[in-house]
């Protein structure tokens, strides 16, 4: 049976927990995730969890922060004045916003704390800093293209 190398495109079901238990992702109840292994569509953790499977396999992979989505980077934390906020606005802790940069990109922040002047933004991945455990199954497995090398 085959297994799951770099550059296939795998089918999987998955089951995303953090370490305390609780569920931050599920594929249950929707098709399969697809993805080519090693095209860094996926963390890395859960691109190396795969490899080797085969289909109707299934496996717990612990990812630690390092190999999922980084440790929280100081630098995506910032102040930013509630005189810029507008007046309709009434940001609470926890609260998911977006903001814009310069260019014009468009990203997602999170309410870390509110104060009399300023309100804190924090524009982590929201699983930055976290270990994480994938509960995978592998479902397809679609060969990579095969490489023809010549020597002329």
């Amino acid at each position: 049976m085959q297994a799951v190398k770099s550059g296939d495109t795998v089918r999987v079901h998955y089951h995303g927990k953090l370490t305390n238990g609780t569920t931050f992702d599920s594929s249950a109840g929707r098709e399969p995730l697809e993805f080519q292994v090693g095209a860094g569509m996926v963390i890395k953790g859960f691109d190396n969890g795969v490899l080797e499977m085969k289909v109707g396999d299934k496996k717990t992979v612990n990812i630690p922060v390092t190999d999922a989505y980084g440790p929280k980077n100081e630098e995506m934390i910032m102040e930013f004045p509630l005189s810029n906020i507008p007046p309709d606005l009434n940001p609470q802790v926890g609260m998911e916003l977006q903001m814009s940069n310069p260019q014009g990109q468009v990203f997602p922040v999170k309410v870390a704390a509110v104060g009399t002047e300023f309100i804190t933004l924090d524009a982590n991945h929201p699983l930055a800093g976290e270990d994480l455990v994938f509960d995978i199954e592998l479902v397809e497995i679609k060969p990579g293209a095969s490489k023809i090398i010549t020597d002329f």
